[in-house]
């Protein structure tokens, strides 16, 4: 947080939470219970050396800056996920990410998920879909946190191996016939994007498409090639129509053409400004994101992954938002009323939502 603390008035902001990896919220000591009752053997002989371990900076990309022996956030995170083993363990993740979210006042989430990380480890992906659905409905309804959820292709993997994955994931959808158990109401991408642009899976948009779910697709920030990657999220998939959101997508400041198709689209950015600020200066990033909210781009804040990412969470990321791009308290109820526009909540919630919004005291 860089010295920054999380004003009242951040806390008691109705929020909404439209960008955020469910295992990057496994804690270090959820972490630490799971292997412990998993009898999974972690590389850490106590729980103090799991904790030092989190405080490397999960920022290396050996495809940009080459293997110097440091992790990186990907090998970090799916070294994680080791531990998950159980229903009960994806329930308890769940459990536990939606309690943090009644912490911070966030009523709305839409937490990304996928099943090839676990499938691929021998975990049946009903495994992972029924801890979750528990979750979602116990979060509802003992933490007053509604939630939708996000099924994830991920890029590094086969398209075929995704294709899979989705078919066998599709039962737990809320599908346009009103079956499906309703665990996730949309599809999009998680891993490495190097090198692997959003059109090697536009046959998964388009079968959720037909399903009737929504499609949204991370365009990491500064990745290779990041400028054509928003192109393709915006003109290309969907058979031309489009993402609904981008995931990330900072890179849209690269082109001209870019802010301007996101505006004439209505296609919005859930932005993580912590993920970014590891590897850009304060002075460089956050005129980025005024100058997209300044053009017109509709942009909400996220978390991402934040128990990698040094422990920052949704509100940690709105306070730095309204230190560094100096925005009023109106500003920052209307970045929360974007994100709710942005989000796919039932419209009794999201007229709520957008009723409380209207009541919060602002004095600048």
């Amino acid at each position: 947080m860089n010295g920054l603390e999380i004003s009242p008035f951040i806390k008691a902001l109705p929020k909404v939470e439209l960008h955020v990896h469910i295992e990057g919220t496994l804690t270090p000591a959820l972490r630490w219970k799971l292997a412990q009752r998993n009898h999974i053997k972690l590389p850490y002989a106590t729980y103090e050396d799991l904790l030092d371990s989190y405080k490397v900076t999960y920022n290396h990309r050996k495809e940009v800056n080459g293997d110097d022996g440091r992790p990186t956030f990907l090998e970090a995170y799916f070294a994680g996920c080791q531990v998950l083993i159980t229903e009960d363990d994806f329930y308890e993740l769940g459990m536990a990410y939606l309690s943090r979210c009644a912490d911070m006042n966030v009523r709305y989430c839409e937490p990304f998920f996928d099943t090839q990380a676990h499938t691929e480890r021998g975990i049946a992906a009903p495994t992972v879909m029924a801890g979750y659905l528990r979750a979602q409905q116990d979060g509802a309804t003992r933490f007053g946190v509604q939630s939708n959820w996000i099924f994830c292709f991920l890029r590094d993997r086969p398209l075929s191996e995704g294709l899979e994955a989705y078919a066998a994931a599709r039962p737990w959808a809320r599908l346009a016939n009103g079956k499906g158990l309703g665990l996730f109401h949309a599809v999009g991408l998680a891993a490495n994007e190097f090198e692997k642009p959003p059109l090697l899976f536009e046959e998964g948009f388009r079968l959720a498409r037909q399903d009737g779910l929504h499609v949204t697709l991370h365009c990491d920030v500064d990745q290779k090639d990041a400028a054509d990657h928003v192109h393709e999220a915006i003109f290309g998939v969907c058979y031309g129509n489009g993402a609904e959101r981008i995931d990330h997508g900072l890179n849209a400041l690269d082109r001209p053409e870019l802010v301007v198709g996101l505006k004439k689209r209505g296609i919005g950015l859930t932005l993580c400004p912590h993920a970014y600020h590891r590897r850009q200066a304060t002075e460089v990033l956050f005129p980025k994101i005024k100058r997209l909210m300044d053009e017109g781009v509709v942009v909400c804040i996220n978390s991402d992954d934040p128990t990698y990412m040094h422990d920052v969470w949704v509100d940690g990321n709105l306070q730095k938002v309204w230190t560094y791009c100096e925005l009023s308290q109106s500003d920052m109820v209307q970045l929360v009323k974007n994100g709710v526009r942005m989000s796919w909540a039932e419209e009794e919630l999201k007229t709520d939502l957008m009723k409380e919004l209207e009541s919060v005291d602002v004095f600048c």
